[in-house]
């Protein structure tokens, strides 16, 4: 029973290398994300309903359903056969992946222009997790009555190619539906163009540069012509995003096709597009999928150059239009077309080395590792440990072998789950179980009950000399072991020059090749004491052991308090001041168990029950802690220099042709808390930002994001800190050193303004 308080601190511990997989299993992106819902007409009796399905999850045929008001009646909905599956639920039923679209069938009114459907579905994802049934509403607009099915190509009248024309409502304030204020048509000129036609309403413009394109159809590809050979365009100021290009009256926009052989075909082509109302609202991106008969044609090879067109821009409707406007807009408007993805251009990404070259640099990143903050109050406490021990070299070579199996194997251990982890489909960096509150939990009990121990509270279990009898100060296999383990969870937060390389093999490599890296990261930590083990002339560069060894050991238990206290910080970043007093009251409770359990000797067994009854209620405020839900959002800084990151808030800002300095940063992170107060708390960074009327951007990543981790992914970046330097009027971006000085910013930031 003398060691019961000390095993129970190291199972703690290594409790927490397999907590984040259970607390990941539970993350969920939004459903809208997940299940993205759109509905068009494609004639007044037809509406089309489609569902883009993100890999990994799926829908119940059972589930879906489409009611209609009374403008469409008779309504029917037929969808496609899906997928055989057993459900543990609902037993033998068939699912839906990738995509499903259903057809609406119906009568409409003779006075109906739209249509509202009730929309209702549940799905679940593959990890087990099923989301709660759906239901949305949608108002889609219906073609006119007068619409004529035939097509015609007089360019001489400026007719449609369809037959089809815009009717303009310009003697009204009130917005169009989008499919009246955006009418857009594609056909095949001959086998080897297509003619894109796009009319916009009396009043209404489309931006030249948020148009994108893209085909399908196999064998087949077609590039939107760059900016230089489009048709031209109306300058407009705009009173939101200064000077851009607009299209006002209808544009006919030739698209050369690619092909790879020469047979006709069948295809649909994605376009992307947003619009205004002149001097009202802007309508959301849109996306319109216009079906297109290709008929043969010679084999052509695809362009060289494409344009894609930037993230829309996107403006809040009550700036620009009044109340009463957004009171008569049309509810279709942001539901009848599917808000585009952006397109962006390749972000940059980091290099991934060859095998040797990433062993070599994890073995230079391990070493670095040794120096960094997170990492050394448990280097201290093993400094202190061979300091005293005075043993011969065989024992000392034993220790140094004993800490090193402790570091590989927690170091195998934690790359081989984060590894796992993503090829699950959970997007997993270094440093990732920091993002989990129950592992910040037990981490920060575990280093003050070090602490305390180190204090003298129960002491007993750490005096100094007591051979095999202390967990991680003292000189046995077990204190040796838990060593290793512990600098390994503590190096998570860190991250060390040549690491990234490294890592970035180790998360796109093969697996053997991943754990071959993650070892010698391993090595690298624990080399320093291999060299002090094996080594006698880096042994002899140890202090002698003294009377002073008590006092520095007291010592150490203030930075064990302060690791403490810092993960604790970091706790109430991401669950509020709740999980503060939950963490604290499980503090008191290790308190005491400890208090009892160092008064054991005086030969009441009470005291042993009285610690080891308060060690088992830690468990009540842990599970608390772990069920508390995320605080609120935090309001977004939105000042000039200093703005909260967003995929949309940087393409708008690129848009705009403005150099954007992207942090991608965490409150567990001390490597990119080093870089805020030595680089972009100084003035120096803030007059490097204004020289080149550039914006500070700041993305969160304390808790899970799965926007965060998507940019991370695109940037083939292991983790954070990230940090990527965006130049002005376009191009790719930079990416910069994990560790950072104040002139490796200002040049990027100078480059970048040219």
């Amino acid at each position: 029973m003398t060691k019961l308080l000390s095993r129970v601190c190291g199972l703690l511990l290594a409790l927490t290398l397999a907590l984040p997989t259970a607390a990941a299993d539970i993350e969920l992106p939004p459903v809208d994300s997940v299940f993205v819902l759109s509905a068009q007409a494609t004639a007044r009796d037809r509406i089309e309903v489609r569902w883009k399905i993100a890999d990994g999850y799926y829908l119940y045929r059972h589930r879906t359903s489409v009611k209609t008001d009374p403008n469409f009646a008779n309504a029917e909905l037929a969808l496609p056969s899906g997928a055989k599956h057993h459900d543990e639920f609902f037993g033998d039923v068939e699912t839906y992946r990738k995509q499903l679209i259903g057809t609406l069938t119906g009568t409409p009114s003779a006075s109906a222009t739209a249509v509202k459907l009730t929309v209702k579905y549940q799905g679940c994802a593959d990890a087990g997790v099923c989301y709660p049934p759906q239901t949305r509403s949608l108002t889609v607009a219906l073609p006119e009555a007068t619409a004529s099915s035939g097509f015609s190509l007089d360019r001489k009248s400026g007719g449609p190619l369809f037959g089809f024309s815009s009717t303009s409502n310009s003697n009204s304030n009130a917005p169009l539906p989008a499919e009246q204020a955006f009418a857009s048509e594609v056909i095949a000129l001959d086998g080897n163009t297509l003619l894109l036609r796009l009319t916009p309403a009396r009043g209404y413009y489309i931006y030249r540069d948020k148009l994108g394109v893209q085909l399908k159809a196999d064998g087949f590809s077609v590039t939107l012509p760059p900016a230089s050979k489009l048709p031209k365009a109306t300058p407009y100021q705009d009173e939101h995003f200064g000077k851009v290009a607009v299209y006002f009256d209808q544009v006919e926009i030739p698209l050369p096709l690619a092909r790879r052989h020469t047979r006709a075909a069948n295809g649909q082509l994605t376009l992307n597009f947003q619009g205004c109302q002149d001097n009202g609202i802007c309508y959301p991106p849109m996306t319109r999928t216009l079906a297109v008969a290709i008929p043969s044609g010679a084999i052509t090879a695809a362009p060289t150059a494409s344009q894609t067109p930037a993230t829309a821009l996107t403006r809040a409707p009550a700036a620009v239009a009044g109340p009463a406007a957004l009171e008569n807009m049309p509810t279709a408007t942001p539901t009848i077309d599917t808000p585009a993805a952006p397109a962006r251009e390749t972000p940059p990404t980091q290099k991934i080395p060859s095998l040797w070259a990433a062993l070599l640099l994890a073995l230079g990143g391990g070493l670095i590792l040794n120096l960094m903050p997170c990492v050394l109050p448990v280097l201290s406490l093993k400094a202190l440990g061979l300091a005293q021990s005075g043993e011969s070299r065989q024992r000392a070579r034993k220790h140094a072998l004993t800490y090193t199996t402790g570091v590989l194997l927690s170091m195998l251990a934690l790359g081989g789950i984060a590894l796992g982890l993503r090829h699950a489909g959970l997007a997993l960096g270094w440093g990732f179980q920091l993002q989990q509150p129950l592992v910040l939990a037990v981490l920060a009990l575990v280093m003050f009950g070090l602490g305390l121990s180190l204090s003298g509270l129960w002491q007993a279990n750490l005096a100094l000399g007591t051979r095999g009898s202390a967990l991680l100060a003292g000189g046995g296999a077990r204190a040796d072991f838990f060593t290793g383990v512990l600098a390994v969870v503590l190096a998570t937060p860190c991250t060390a020059p040549f690491m990234g390389a490294a890592l970035a093999y180790a998360f796109t490599g093969p697996m053997l090749g991943a754990l071959l890296v993650f070892l010698m990261l391993g090595l690298g930590l624990a080399l320093p004491f291999l060299l002090i083990g094996f080594i006698p002339a880096f042994a002899r560069l140890l202090p002698k052991p003294g009377a002073w060894m008590e006092t520095f050991k007291q010592l150490l238990a203030f930075p064990l308090y302060a690791t403490a206290a810092w993960l604790v910080w970091v706790l109430a970043k991401l669950r509020g001041a709740d999980a503060t007093g939950l963490w604290l009251a499980a503090a008191i409770l290790l308190a005491l168990a400890a208090w009892a359990w160092a008064r054991r000797h005086n030969g009441a067994w009470r005291w042993q029950a009285v610690a080891v009854l308060a060690l088992l209620s830690i468990a009540a405020p842990l599970a608390k802690l772990h069920a508390l839900p995320r605080p609120q959002a935090k309001a977004a800084i939105t000042d000039a220099a200093h703005v909260a990151w967003s995929e949309q808030a940087l393409a708008d800002l690129r848009a705009q042709g403005r150099p954007v300095f992207v942090n991608m940063t965490a409150d567990w992170c001390v490597t990119c808390k080093a870089n805020e107060k030595t680089v972009f708390a100084r003035d120096g960074f803030k007059q490097s930002l204004e020289a080149a009327n550039a914006v500070y951007m700041v993305g969160d990543y304390t808790d899970v994001d799965p926007a965060i981790t998507a940019y991370l992914q695109a940037h083939k970046a292991v983790g954070v800190p990230l940090y990527v330097v965006y130049p002005r009027g376009g191009g790719e971006g930079e990416i910069l050193p994990t560790l950072l000085t104040p002139g490796m910013a200002a040049d990027a930031l100078a480059r970048a303004a040219r």
